[in-house]
């Protein structure tokens, strides 16, 4: 099975975005590969701002539901803003969902909006409508 995690890029204009690409299904094991490297960076900052871009998202394993339980109860207030981009309705559901478990501003982008994204993420008012 391929890893549905394939990459973390950090952009540094000013305001530091991360950018996480998942594909297909998240395992346990994609989140030992990219929580280390999220958490490295969030030691360097008080919050970060967050783009989850789904690409042929097929969801989470059992395992990878409980890691991301784990990473969101550790870092409920690390994340200032977070925008998920995608192409399915229960992308846009999820986002909606998982607002409560999280203190940072979420946002729903469809994947043609991507770009609107970025420019929403490097926004400076926290309080901007979601």
């Amino acid at each position: 099975m391929t890893s549905g995690f394939n990459e973390i890029k950090l952009e540094e204009n000013g305001i530091k975005i991360v950018t996480l690409i998942f594909r297909e299904k998240l395992t346990k094991e994609d989140y030992e590969l990219f929580v280390p490297q999220l958490e490295g960076l969030m030691d360097q900052e008080e919050t970060i701002r967050i783009l989850v871009e789904f690409q042929d998202f097929q969801g989470w394993t059992l395992g990878a539901l409980w890691e991301d339980t784990k990473f969101g109860a550790r870092h409920f207030h690390d994340i200032d803003r977070l925008a998920v981009v995608g192409d399915r309705q229960w992308e846009k559901f999820l986002t909606g969902f998982i607002k409560p478990f999280t203190t940072a501003t979420v946002r729903y982008f469809d994947s043609l909006e991507k770009e609107a994204a970025k420019e929403w993420l490097k926004g400076e008012q926290r309080s901007d409508a979601a």
